[in-house]
Parts: structure tokens; C-alpha cells; sequence
């Protein structure tokens, strides 16, 4: 019997072999009571917590950590066979890299969840979370190159050839890529400062729309004519952006004129006519209505309200209504509205001078 258990097999007697099976087959069976009797609780409970950290839990344990320990139990029992140096030394490699790779995932996962969990307290979160794919593409990014770098170095490799070629590397890259570098630091602006969102009627310089898209290096607005505007990001944070989606009332000056012989009784009414029609319009709200200047050819009058919504077509409802009220009611009191006129005064002494020389002109004439 003892004879048995000291055979060799492929470089191992049976009894080496046995232990590592017995290990492996060991901790797989310890996995797999732990998730048909722990990790179902767990399962349970995640599904009536109303927190969502539970379920990450949960997912990180099934989908990473258990295969992770897998493996590791696969390491862990190979150990005690003989293996010649360079098969020992591709296993360390081939955990080391298994490790690496399953910790990262780990991490990305966590910091994912954050992400998303910061974005639903936000306002608009659907909008966000299409916004925040970006910044999760670069810090996913960021994490998997210090996790190489970590591996490389654990792998016995300098790694100082390698940061100093990357730190060149880099340096040449910034300089060839730096108007795409500029953009997506302007897009990390854009979504923490929140200048303006997805959904936002903006205006930039002579440009006009709503934000339809926000991607890492451009910005797309759908204008009022119908095509689609691509701005760089670097653009729209140099310039000065008018967010109309955030603009609580509406400030509306106007002005209007009257002929000069209005008499005064009427001028002193123009200010209150005006006010009751605006105090009528529902989301309006009165300033002021002032006698402003005597204009060329007109009696001008200037007038302040406040539009109570950011809707610019309810705006333009309500100043046409304005408008019609106010056309009604002057024609209704004999109030003249002014338009562009020239009086030309001629005196007396002039007046003869001008018949004088026409009648000299047409004897002129009969003469010939």
C-alpha cells in the first residue's frame, strides 16, 4: 500500500497528486456551499433592502470574487507537485496576471457604482448618466494603466525605462494632441462646473439651440433652423453662453410713440391704459410705464414687465396680446400712434420770392 502512494505519475508521486486534488476539490466545495447557503442569504437580503450597496455587494462576490478564489484555489493546490522552474514560473505569471485583472475589474466596479449612485441624487439623472460614460472611460482607463505598470513591476521588470518612455511619450503626445487635450479638460469642465446640460437653449455668439448631445470632444445643438451645430468643447467654455433654460422671469422693454398733438389729458392716461393690460395677462407682471422723451416726430413712451417663464413662444403670446390690447384700446380713446413725418415751415418773405421767380420763368417761356 505504501508502495502505491510513492508512484510516480508525470514527474509526481500519486500522493502529491492527491493532496493537490484533494485541496482544489476541497476549497471548490467550500465555494459552493458558501454561495448555495451564505451568498443566498445575502442574495435575499440585498433584494429587500431598499439600498443598492447591497446588491453591489453581491454582484462583486458571484461575478468576480468567487471565480477569483477559483483560480487561486487552482494555484494554491498545484503547489505541492514538482514542477520544473520555468512551468512554476509561468503559473506565478499566469496568477499574478488572473489577480491583477480581477482586482481592477473590482475596483472599476466600485468606482462605477459611485458614479452612477452621485448621479441619480443629481437633477436629471438619465441626462448625467450619458454625460458621465466619459468621465468613466478615462478614470477606467487611468486604473487599468497603474494596474499594468503594477504588474510589469511584479513581474521583475524596471519599470523605470518604461515611466521614463512613457513620461516622454507623453510629452509628445501633448504637444501633437493638444487641441484634443484641451477639449476634454473642457469637457471635464462641462460636467462639474455644469454651465449648461443636455436640454438647455443656449446662445453663443451668433449661434442659437438646444444642447442635444455632450461627448468628450464636442458639443452638439440642434439650432432653430433645424440643422445640427458641432462646437468644440474648448470653444464653448472660452466663449460667453447664454443658458436661457435657467432664466427664471424675462425681462421685456418696449416702446411705443404718440402724435405731438396729443393733448395732455390722454398723455397723463397712456401710463395706467398700459398698466391694466399688462396686470390682465396671466404669468405678466407690471413694472413700469413712463412718458420717456419727446422724439422727432413722436411722443415716446417706454415700458417695463416681466414674463414669469423661461417659454419664449408664451412670451411672444403675451407681448402680441399686449400689442393687439393696446392697438384696441388707443383706436377706442382717439389716441393717435406716431409715425415718421417732416413739417417744412416756409415764411412769407420766402413764399414771394418763389412765386415771384415762377412767374418770371413762364413770361420767359411766352417770350420764346
Amino acid at each position: 500500500m505504501h508502495s502505491f502512494w510513492e508512484r510516480f505519475f508525470w514527474g509526481n508521486t500519486i500522493k502529491e497528486w492527491t493532496i493537490a486534488f484533494s485541496i482544489i476539490i476541497g476549497i471548490i466545495l467550500l465555494l459552493k456551499v458558501f454561495q448555495y447557503v451564505v451568498l443566498r442569504k445575502i442574495k435575499a437580503f440585498a433584494e429587500r433592502s431598499k439600498s443598492t450597496i447591497d446588491d453591489l455587494v453581491v454582484s462583486v462576490i458571484q461575478t468576480l470574487l468567487m471565480p477569483l478564489v477559483f483560480f487561486l484555489a487552482i494555484y494554491f493546490g498545484l503547489q505541492f507537485l514538482n514542477m520544473s522552474p520555468k512551468v512554476r514560473q509561468i503559473m506565478n505569471v499566469a496568477i499574478m496576471v488572473i489577480t491583477t485583472f480581477f482586482i481592477v475589474r473590482i475596483i472599476t466596479s466600485v468606482i462605477s457604482y459611485s458614479v452612477q449612485n452621485f448621479i441619480k441624487t443629481q437633477a436629471a439623472p438619465d441626462v448625467k448618466k450619458k454625460q458621465a460614460r466619459g468621465i468613466l472611460i478615462i478614470v477606467n482607463g487611468i486604473v487599468w494603466l497603474i494596474a499594468l505598470i503594477f504588474l510589469v513591476d511584479n513581474l521583475g521588470y524596471d519599470i523605470t525605462t518604461v515611466i521614463t518612455g512613457l513620461g516622454i511619450g507623453g510629452i509628445a503626445i501633448a504637444l501633437a494632441a493638444q487641441t484634443i487635450l484641451g477639449d476634454l479638460f473642457s469637457y471635464l469642465v462641462i460636467f462639474f462646473d455644469k454651465p449648461f446640460e443636455i436640454g438647455d437653449f443656449i446662445i453663443v455668439d451668433d449661434k442659437m439651440g438646444n444642447i442635444e448631445y455632450i461627448g468628450i470632444k464636442t458639443t452638439r445643438i440642434r439650432t432653430l433652423g433645424g440643422e445640427q451645430l458641432i462646437c468644440s468643447n474648448t470653444d464653448l467654455t472660452n466663449s460667453r453662453v447664454h443658458n436661457y433654460k435657467r432664466m427664471i422671469q424675462r425681462r421685456v422693454v418696449f416702446s411705443f410713440g404718440v402724435v405731438y398733438h396729443t393733448s395732455y389729458e390722454k398723455l397723463q392716461r397712456i401710463p395706467g391704459i398700459v398698466k391694466k393690460l399688462i396686470e390682465e395677462k396671466e404669468l405678466a407682471k407690471f413694472d413700469r410705464a413712463h412718458f420717456k422723451s419727446f422724439g422727432n416726430s413722436s411722443l415716446d413712451f417706454e415700458v417695463v414687465y416681466y414674463v414669469l417663464t423661461d417659454d419664449y413662444n408664451r412670451y411672444m403670446d403675451i407681448q402680441q396680446n399686449i400689442n393687439m390690447d393696446l392697438f384696441k384700446t388707443f383706436e377706442e380713446q382717439e389716441i393717435e400712434f406716431a409715425f415718421p413725418t417732416q413739417t417744412v415751415m416756409l415764411d412769407k418773405t420766402s413764399m414771394a420770392s418763389f412765386f415771384e421767380s415762377k412767374k418770371s420763368f413762364a413770361s420767359l417761356l411766352n417770350d420764346k
